[in-house]
């Protein structure tokens, strides 16, 4: 008994100082963690330039202001801003362009898509050959074989035909 009761006392002591190590761990992350400061709001920006580099803003030229994305639409509302007017990201794109170019670029991938698909599914119709393709194959080359026994058959009837004669 007095054996395992040492071991007890090790395990016990490893158990509560690892426990002890995570507590500690965790409460220096927490207190080493420091939240970051909000961002400042898009109001504040005064040019198309200063604002459309923040993903959250959106400048309007018609207004000449600097508003919050609105995030619930995918298009800002005409009663913020005009689309043509609208600027984000950059200040010489407006969103009718990018809707434009955003479809085209869409539309093209989709073609090419189903172009590929579309000629993968001809090659291989193509490299596969029909039933009746092989049928006509087969009766064409058992056809072609026949011919050519008739061929060498009167060709050893000629031959015989002139040893008889002796025009050989």
């Amino acid at each position: 008994m007095s054996m395992l009761l040492p071991g007890r006392v090790t395990m016990t002591f490893s158990v509560l100082s690892v426990v002890g190590l995570l507590l500690v761990s965790f409460v220096s992350q927490s207190k080493c963690q420091t939240t970051a400061p909000p961002p400042p709001p898009c109001s504040i920006n005064k040019n198309c330039d200063s604002c459309v580099p923040h993903a959250k803003c959106l400048w309007c030229f018609a207004t000449n202001n600097c508003t919050d994305y609105p995030v619930t639409w995918l298009l800002p509302p005409a009663s913020l801003c005009p689309l043509s007017q609208a600027r984000w990201g950059v200040c010489w794109l407006n969103f009718e362009a990018l809707i434009i170019a955003l479809a085209v670029v869409a539309g093209t991938i989709l073609i090419s898509i189903s172009v590929c698909c579309c000629c993968c599914c001809c090659r291989s119709r193509r490299s596969r050959p029909d039933r009746d393709e092989e049928r006509f194959a087969r009766r064409r080359e058992e056809i072609r074989q026949r011919a050519e026994e008739r061929k060498v058959e009167r060709q050893s009837r000629h031959d015989e035909i002139r040893r008889k004669y002796g025009t050989y």
